[in-house]
């Protein structure tokens, strides 16, 4: 059974008389600043020279350093930039200013459970990961609530790693929805596999064949798009709110037995083979070590080709064109 944690299993204090140095202001890096700054925790940001963040970041009333000069002044440092650049960056700027009992902290595990950062002995690293978007986090803290975090401990060499991760996750407000433990290894695994399989590639490749299933077949894209792609955040909302059961009682009986009668259709044993496929080139390192390569080339052997073609893809414009009947979507 996963442990749970709360504010009252944190101390805050342990974070007090430290530096937090944010490296990366994107959706993560700028909840997270913001909501330990409201917390009494010092913090400072640091991007690299031109960032277009320097500016909004100073606006917020945060002190901004470069990547070095943060990494040089932080006792805990946190690193929130994309996993594709973020080895190298902790290699050459962060790294070489790590002190020894110093904290090194990541918000998803990849970099260091594929051993892209291999960090010295005589540091902490742990992981704080809140299960949602920065926005998210940022607007939940200022509602007095939060969001669920995930915490772990990779290397332990103060002795009170855990309870640094605690009072981080505190401090960004999870202790007030709730704090999970789990390990490197499993966060990253479980999300990259959720990722790949179901929230991204699956849900897009199902919605996006059931489109042209319709389409293909003689009706009109407009009816494909609400019925394939618009309304799938109906029911995943309901999902959201109280599971398959509260959604199965949301939709009519016509729908319920659909669902029960073609489910397993579509999601047969071939899709099940190809999930766990899917699962061992993630467990193996075969897609940490593709994407890794794919991004050293400057992205041009899949990735930017793929981005460019399923843009161009008919369900996009016929979508842009049916959004604009939707006014509540521009808010």
């Amino acid at each position: 059974m996963i442990k749970k944690y709360y504010d009252k299993d944190a101390n805050l204090e342990l974070l007090s008389g430290k530096t937090v140095a944010i490296i990366g202001f994107g959706s993560q890096g700028h909840a997270h600043a913001l909501n330990l700054k409201e917390s009494g925790v010092n913090v400072i940001v640091g991007l690299h020279e031109g960032s277009k963040s320097i500016q909004k970041a100073k606006e917020y009333g945060l002190e901004v350093f470069s990547v070095e000069e943060a990494a040089k002044k932080g006792d805990m440092v946190m690193m929130l930039v994309p996993d594709e650049i973020s080895a190298d960056l902790y290699k050459e700027k962060v790294a070489p200013y790590m002190k020894k009992g110093d904290t090194l902290m990541y918000a998803h595990g990849f970099n260091i459970h594929y051993n892209l950062v291999r960090p010295s002995e005589d540091i902490n690293v742990i992981m704080v990961a809140p299960k949602g978007p920065g926005h998210t986090v940022r607007s939940e803290y200022e509602k007095g609530a939060g969001v669920p975090s995930l915490i772990a401990v990779y290397q332990d060499a103060t002795g009170n790693a855990k309870d640094l991760a605690l009072a981080y996750a505190s401090g960004i407000g999870a202790g007030r929805a709730g704090i999970l433990e789990t390990t490197f290894k499993e966060e990253t695994e479980t999300d990259l596999f959720g990722e790949q399989a179901v929230l991204c590639g699956g849900v897009t490749e199902l919605m996006k064949s059931g489109f042209e299933t319709l389409v293909n077949a003689g009706y009109e894209p407009e009816m494909a798009y609400f019925e394939c792609i618009h309304e799938m955040k109906l029911i995943v909302d309901m999902i959201i709110e109280g599971g398959f059961e509260n959604m199965r009682n949301s939709i009519s009986n016509t729908a319920e037995y659909g669902d029960y009668h073609a489910g397993k259709k579509i999601i047969g044993k071939e899709t099940r083979e190809a999930m766990k496929d899917i699962l061992d080139d993630i467990q193996t390192g075969a897609f940490a070590s593709e994407f890794m390569t794919e991004f050293s080339s400057g992205r041009k052997i899949k990735f930017l080709t793929t981005r460019r073609k399923e843009r161009e893809h008919q369900l996009e414009s016929v979508g842009k064109e049916l959004r604009k009947m939707m006014s509540w979507l521009k808010k």
